[in-house]
């Protein structure tokens, strides 16, 4: 988590507005309202705070992460999301390479991503394969960039999918919550569900007793 704007105070002061009152400090009667609102769902309190994150993730993750974008921001003009671009940037390949151990099966349910993992004897060879491909990938990439064709084009000869991005991600608390929801619930992507449990973490520092709530009543709900 790289910068936040707004803590537990500020989720119950934008609430008492209403009424053109304000806490000055937090009490058992602002720790009552915060859970009143949570449990009843008025979620606009929660579109006050900002967070902003650095993910530094495989791209089939990134563009997972993504989509939330659009749930983060009412108006167009606040789209919070920077990536680092193979347009302008030549160095520092890095894949995701699963090992042995981590390669999944096709699920019975079509609904479902992903199957129990595979036997990592099974799983080995698949490992070596990827790494193989994505490695001469990267080789046919710098003979381009050596034969002086622009990053733009030789980027195509990277495995995007397993190629990790860098990128900041700047949402409202309520967006922020609305992403963990989905995020890491045990029918999401695997990967992604790691990063998801890396932002609760933040979160749950940052804002502890709304997230104590969101926990309680809201979890599968704010949006």
């Amino acid at each position: 988590m790289v910068n936040v704007m707004g803590d537990d105070l500020s989720v119950v002061n934008a609430a008492r507005v209403s009424y053109d009152k304000e806490s000055g400090s937090f009490s058992d009667n602002d720790e009552r309202l915060l859970d009143f609102l949570i449990r009843e769902g008025h979620t606009s309190v929660l579109r006050h705070q900002a967070l902003t994150f650095e993910g530094y993730a495989p791209l089939l993750v990134a563009r997972q992460w993504y989509k939330h974008t659009i749930a983060a921001t009412y108006i167009d003009d606040q789209n919070g999301w920077n990536e680092s671009s193979r347009r302008y940037i030549t160095e520092n390949e890095e894949f995701y390479l699963p090992g042995p151990g981590d390669w999944r099966s096709k699920p019975e349910n079509s609904k479902q991503g992903s199957g129990e993992n595979l036997d990592p004897e099974v799983g080995f060879h698949w490992t070596n394969y990827l790494e193989s491909f994505q490695a001469e990938g990267e080789k046919l990439y710098k003979r381009a960039m050596e034969a002086g064709i622009a990053p733009e084009q030789a980027r195509l000869f990277l495995l995007a999918n397993g190629l990790y991005v860098r990128f900041r991600w700047t949402t409202s608390l309520a967006a922020t919550l609305n992403f963990l929801s989905q995020r890491t619930d045990s029918h999401a992507q695997y990967e992604i569900q790691q990063y998801a449990g890396a932002i609760e973490g933040f979160v749950e520092g940052a804002f502890p007793l709304t997230y104590r709530a969101f926990q309680k009543y809201e979890k599968d709900e704010v949006e």
